[in-house]
């Protein structure tokens, strides 16, 4: 599994206006979690959960059980983790998930899932960045096709999703049961290249 990291100036957003200091965003591609990060990446897991931007926990695990959660994405062959950090603080992550090699009629497609920043984290470009790290993960694993799912409520991804030119397909209006009631999923799919015309048929 590759590792890279990149600093980029944080874009334009009320909280982080053009002419403020900034603060620095990097992302990488990681096979352990070293130090601090897989206590960072729990906090700021939490901190999504919470704000109701979460991976499918309404509210926050136990911390062991989060621990347990990311040291098992390390182990999965077909997935590969992206972390976003924020003034070199883990603030979210993103996954690039592969078919299994047995699937050999999808073996062109992945999944991006798993994928939040923190709260305190956002306007400074980190989502963007951590999407386009999974693309170039999906780029260098031979895939030509990016598929992902979102609940309706996630109005900050949809909108990072659909700027970078993922293509809403369908949707399911019985995705998620929250509160109380039925919340419809989304679903997008984009081309990384090699098959406009298959998809735009």
């Amino acid at each position: 599994m590759s590792s890279s990291a990149a600093n980029s100036p944080p874009e334009s957003h009320p909280d982080n206006p053009p002419d403020s200091p900034g603060a620095q965003i990097a992302v990488e591609r990681v096979a352990e979690l070293a130090g601090s990060a897989l206590h960072e990446l729990c906090d700021a897991a939490d901190s999504a959960i919470l704000d109701g931007g979460g991976f499918g926990w309404l509210t926050p695990p136990p911390r062991h059980v989060m621990e347990a959660y990311w040291k098992g994405v390390l182990l999965v062959p077909e997935r590969e983790l992206a972390l976003g950090r924020l003034d070199g603080v883990v603030a979210g992550s993103a996954q690039l998930l592969r078919p299994p090699k047995n699937n050999e009629a999808q073996a062109f497609t992945g999944q991006l899932t798993t994928f939040f920043v923190a709260p305190w984290a956002r306007g400074h470009g980190l989502a963007r960045a951590l999407v386009l790290a999974v693309e170039a993960a999906a780029r260098d694993a031979g895939l030509r096709v990016l598929n992902l799912d979102v609940r309706e409520t996630q109005e900050r991804a949809i909108t990072v999703y659909e700027q970078l030119g993922y293509r809403r397909w369908g949707s399911h209006p019985r995705y998620a049961w929250i509160d109380g009631r039925w919340h419809t999923g989304l679903y997008y799919v984009k081309d990384l290249g090699g098959m406009e015309e298959t998809l735009s048929a």
